[in-house]
């Protein structure tokens, strides 16, 4: 079983930056798609980045374009994502996903994704 474990997340103040990582066990990461989503209270859970397995093709949610950055080191089988610029209404929960399914393209669906991590929390408020 494919086991992703998140980490990085916390309270920062707005205007600050945390980096998050994901973890993922095995030896197939680099033949996953990667995401990012978040879930805040009360909404629905969104995506927020994907990553092609090759690191070619990016997705961005509108709402960070610009202000975020989602990376991976095949090497340390991790997936990355470098938030800058933080608003309050960046608060949520983040998990990252792996997608086995090898399509070309990286999914914003979440349905798409056959793994999950459990989530890290960040919280930005003064």
């Amino acid at each position: 079983q494919v086991q992703l474990v998140e980490s990085g997340g916390g309270l920062v103040q707005p205007g600050g930056s945390l980096r998050l990582s994901c973890g993922v066990s095995g030896s197939a990461f680099s033949t996953y798609n990667m995401g990012w989503f978040r879930q805040a209270p009360g909404k629905e859970r969104e995506c927020v980045a994907t990553l092609s397995r090759k690191g070619v093709h990016t997705f961005y949610a509108d709402s960070v374009k610009g202000r975020f950055t989602i990376s991976r080191d095949t090497a340390k089988n991790t997936v990355y994502l470098q938030m800058n610029s933080l608003k309050a209404e960046d608060t949520a929960v983040y998990y990252c996903a792996a997608d086995s399914s090898l399509r070309v393209l990286p999914s914003t669906v979440s349905t798409d994704y056959d793994y999950w991590g459990q989530g890290t929390r960040v919280t930005v408020s003064s």
